[in-house]
């Protein structure tokens, strides 16, 4: 994990999308203990609050569970969520802006699925 404490964006933030990455990428697996947020904090001088609050961001999409007494373990299914959640931002942040810079260039809809199938 690598934070940035020079950012904009809250280190819980990064937190939780450092924890998310390492879910989509498969360094977590489904089922598999996380680091404790004690060792978060203690390996990357983090206030543990501080890293928590990433943490119940992961909670609270369903990403991570929380086994009293035992630790921080990657829920069933998480993966997929992860794949699901950023297809959608895909969608949402590259397609749709494609689809609009397309359409002032007056590109059509035949010749935009052609540039796409060259560039693949």
């Amino acid at each position: 994990m690598r934070f940035n404490f020079n950012s904009s964006e809250p280190i819980y933030l990064q937190v939780a999308q450092q924890v998310q990455e390492a879910i989509f990428t498969k360094t977590y697996l489904e089922g598999e203990q996380i680091p404790s947020t004690t060792e978060i904090s203690r390996d990357f001088h983090i206030n543990p609050a501080t890293v928590l609050k990433g943490m119940n961001l992961l909670v609270a999409d369903g990403l991570v569970e929380k086994k009293r007494g035992i630790g921080m373990f990657v829920a069933e299914g998480a993966q997929s969520k992860v794949v699901e959640k950023r297809r959608e931002l895909f969608y949402q942040d590259e397609v749709v802006k494609l689809i609009s810079e397309a359409q002032k260039l007056q590109i059509s809809q035949t010749e935009l699925m052609e540039l796409i199938k060259r560039g693949f």
